[in-house]
């Protein structure tokens, strides 16, 4: 998401045909990396195969139409979206202009919205500072709502050392046992920053120990394929869609976001609407395999800046869900 620190890197391609999958084991703390992490998944599936995104139920991340949600509103916003097909909404923030209603808007009033609308609030990011100070509240929101994820953006710990990651992994462990007691699943949503290496332990790759700690009865993911496919150029030696095969049940949902490689930016791609990149997203969705039920979610950091506006952000969405919608068919 766009309200984050984002570090990019180029090419994130997956690469070459695999025989057979390896299991991931994950042993971080002992300074190997994963074996699945490690192994290529296959180019493409058979034609007809069974994909575990559902076409049916394509999301957007509100992050994406950020500028129409301010200016116009949820009303007109979910208005829209459910016009163009979109099924399942991921909040950034439950706000908008005070001028719509002579007011803020309540969360009552957004989740009669949305089912007006025939809309589905599927997870939100919170900062992870109101999840280590407010999270009753936040589960309480996402009660209201009606969604059954609530997760962060942020990375699970600033400090880059084996040591901070335990520890943070301790605290989603807490965070995401309170969330299952309330029947809801907490989930961690990632940039490129949490695929680099220990600064501590340089052979050992930071997502392995937060995927190695953290209970997988509690604690979930929601993978940012792009910002993986960046961590990739940045930091080799893993394939994407080898983590969400070997852990096919920890993935609740993927932001799908395409991206323009460009050899001659300093982080490799040019972030795009979807379709419009040239990031490998047949072969990564025949890539993680059957299993799971992983719901796809469209986001563009960028989509404000779409012209011309009108539609702007609204236009982006629209172009973007008919190329989801094709890749799905």
């Amino acid at each position: 998401m766009g309200q984050f620190t984002h570090d990019v890197g180029r090419r994130g391609f997956l690469r070459a045909a695999a025989a057979g999958t390896v299991a991931v084991g994950a042993a971080t703390v002992a300074g190997a990396l994963p074996a699945a992490a490690q192994t290529l998944a296959p180019s493409a599936g058979p034609h007809g195969a069974s994909l575990s995104i559902p076409k049916d139920a394509i999301g957007i991340q509100l992050y994406s139409v950020r500028d129409k949600v301010q200016d116009l509103g949820f009303r007109v916003v979910f208005e829209e979206l459910s016009r163009m097909g979109y099924k399942e909404v991921e909040f950034a923030g439950y706000t908008q202009n005070t001028s719509i209603l002579g007011r803020q808007i309540t969360l009552q009033e957004i989740r009669t919205l949305l089912d007006d609308n025939g809309l589905r609030a599927i997870g939100s990011h919170i900062g992870i500072g109101s999840l280590r100070n407010n999270l009753q509240q936040e589960l309480d929101n996402a009660e209201i709502l009606g969604m059954p994820n609530v997760g962060t953006a942020n990375a699970p710990s600033d400090t880059p050392t084996v040591a901070a990651y335990q520890a943070a992994s301790e605290d989603f462990n807490r965070w995401g046992e309170a969330a299952t007691a309330r029947g809801l699943k907490l989930y961690q949503h990632n940039h490129s920053g949490e695929f680099a290496f220990a600064k501590d332990q340089p052979e050992v790759r930071l997502y392995d120990v937060f995927l190695e700690n953290t209970d997988p009865a509690h604690v979930y993911l929601e993978m940012d394929v792009y910002w993986a496919f960046v961590g990739q150029f940045r930091y080799p030696g893993f394939d994407p869609a080898a983590y969400v095969r070997a852990h096919p049940y920890r993935y609740t949902m993927f932001h799908m976001k395409d991206g323009t490689s460009d050899p001659d930016a300093g982080d490799g791609y040019d972030m795009t609407e979807f379709g419009a990149g040239d990031m490998r997203y047949q072969r990564f969705i025949h890539a993680i395999g059957p299993f799971g039920n992983h719901h796809g979610i469209w986001e563009q950091d960028n989509a404000p800046g779409t012209q011309p506006d009108p539609p702007g952000s609204l236009g982006a969405a629209q172009r973007s869900y008919t190329a989801l919608a094709n890749l799905l068919s």
